[in-house]
């Protein structure tokens, strides 16, 4: 079967790179020394499967073994709007046994931020740490395209025909699509392009933007571009299907794989032959509740091992192990499991007590869309409600999830430096940086060795520039305003455990992980 992804046939990564001398397509030559080449990754790991290790490994082919790749992943919530399905630790760790060299904590402000915020703010990061190349994935077989579709973005006609649209009655991403076509197909019947992917056919359609990995690609570009950053993209062909219902172990869709996980970590909870040892956490005050959820799965690792004889039944493997790389499964069983679903009361305790003064402060609530969702969140009885009544045509449900997140984790616009303009960026993202330090969630001795490199660039940059610290997990940062934030986070993030809240404190207890 084909790999989930597979690299390009073109001029940006078909050949083996050299270590010396590189070509760029802005027309200039960089000639590099001999230090350790870095390969940037923004990414989630929600969680981390079979399709990213892939990544990661035809990264390292087409770069070279010797190189290191820096993975910048999300914390504890995901760019949707959810809380991540694993602890920040356990996706980090499972990066670094599978491939990656080093995993640093993309920023909360960045990692719940729109497209082109989530995208921007981790180009500037990586930017700002020296890394060589950003490898992103994409389901267009055409990287000219998505380059194009980038450049179109950045077309100083963009926002005016992008209002026109908008005041049509489209949805901002149907708005955002027909511009695009629009700016796209006038490029490339101008453009040389043709003498690579020859004219179009009938049933052309210049954009990319229906596919998520390629709305993504085309923000990275956007952002490479902005910034004028030196990192080389690097794409890399994804199959399969983004939001497929059905498990694919060689090319797994997260979207499938979650659903896996939090079914197999349900039944396991109302199965009479595991409630009992699940239970034991309600009659023994001193038990943590999170290890009941954390023994659901591993039972299953663990009976399956008992022998022919004994009385227990023997269950099968869990349903998404294959989707996953062998050495991290046992890893993924003993880790709590995180939904929505679990934290809902928490959720709507918050929101059905929030002042009107924090839901006019909320971000993505521009154009009066903080007043439907505050009304709808006094009024609904489930998140999915809340949801429901409040998107439409022109907002999506990504960008209510979003809101309410933020709203339930005390995020404001301010705390994201959102601008209010018809567009809904995040331009903040596109000049400064986030936030003033990165957290360095693991390594290992490779990555070490690139941690070390990164330091030393930060140091040497311009008193100018914006600083960027990086700092342990488990370290105190620089910023206590922003810290408090996210220790406020954290501490919610066991809310939303299947097995029952954990104690407080765990953003401080952290450490970072070393895999030698």
């Amino acid at each position: 079967m084909p790999d989930a992804y597979c690299l390009l046939p073109d001029r940006t990564c078909g050949e083996k790179i050299s270590m010396f001398e590189i070509e760029i397509e802005r027309g200039f030559t960089i000639r590099m020394e001999e230090t350790m080449r870095t390969v940037g990754i923004i990414c989630e790991y929600n969680p981390f499967h079979n399709g990213h290790a892939r990544q990661i490994r035809l990264a390292k082919e087409a770069v070279g073994e010797d190189c290191a790749v820096v993975c910048l992943m999300s914390g504890n919530y995901v760019q949707r709007g959810e809380p991540a399905i694993f602890p920040k630790s356990t996706r980090a760790e499972a990066a670094l046994r599978c491939g990656a060299d080093l995993v640093l904590e993309l920023p909360l402000t960045v990692a719940l931020a729109s497209a082109e915020g989530f995208a921007s703010g981790g180009v500037a990061i990586l930017t700002a740490l020296g890394c060589d190349y950003l490898c992103y994935g994409i389901e267009s077989e055409d990287n000219n395209l998505i380059m194009s579709t980038a450049k179109a973005n950045l077309d100083p006609a963009f926002d005016e025909l992008l209002r026109a649209e908008l005041a049509a009655g489209c949805s901002y991403p149907a708005a955002r699509q027909r511009v695009i076509d629009r700016l796209v197909g006038a490029e490339l019947e101008e453009s040389r392009m043709y003498a690579h992917i020859g004219p179009p056919s009938e049933n052309h359609q210049p954009s990319v933007l229906s596919n998520p990995n390629d709305i993504l690609a085309v923000e990275y570009c956007k952002a490479i571009l902005r910034r004028n950053s030196p990192m080389r993209p690097l794409p890399i062909h994804r199959t399969g299907s983004y939001y497929a219902a059905a498990l694919d172990p060689e090319a797994p869709s997260a979207t499938a794989l979650r659903a896996a996980i939090e079914k197999e970590c349900r039944d396991e909870h109302c199965s009479s032959g595991i409630r009992n040892e699940c239970d034991l956490s309600k009659t023994n005050p001193e038990t943590d509740t999170a290890a009941a959820d954390k023994r659901c799965l591993s039972l299953q690792f663990r009976h399956s091992e008992r022998s022919e004889e004994s009385a227990s039944p023997v269950p099968r493997a869990p349903a998404w192990s294959s989707a996953v790389p062998a050495c991290i499964r046992e890893r993924y069983a003993s880790a709590p499991v995180h939904t929505m679903e679990a934290g809902e009361r928490a959720v709507l305790a918050v929101l059905r007590t929030l002042p009107d003064a924090a839901f006019e402060a909320l971000p993505f609530g521009s154009e009066g869309l903080w007043s439907k969702f505050m009304k709808n969140c006094r009024s609904c009885g489930s998140v999915n409600e809340i949801i429901d009544a409040t998107k439409s045509k022109r907002y999506t449900r990504s960008r209510i999830q979003r809101m309410l997140l933020c709203a339930f984790l005390g995020l404001t616009a301010a705390d994201l430096g959102q601008a209010d303009d018809v567009a809904h960026d995040v331009r903040r993202y596109s000049y400064g940086f986030p936030a003033p330090y990165v957290r360095v969630l693991g390594f290992t001795d490779r990555g070490r060795a690139a941690l070390r490199e990164m330091k030393k660039t930060l140091e040497a940059r311009s008193p100018a520039e914006p600083a960027l610290a990086l700092i342990n997990a488990g370290e105190t940062p620089p910023d206590p305003a922003l810290y408090a934030l996210e220790r406020r986070a954290a501490d919610l993030y066991s809310l939303f455990s299947e097995g029952g809240p954990r104690p407080a404190g765990e953003e401080a207890r952290l450490r970072v992980c070393v895999i030698p």
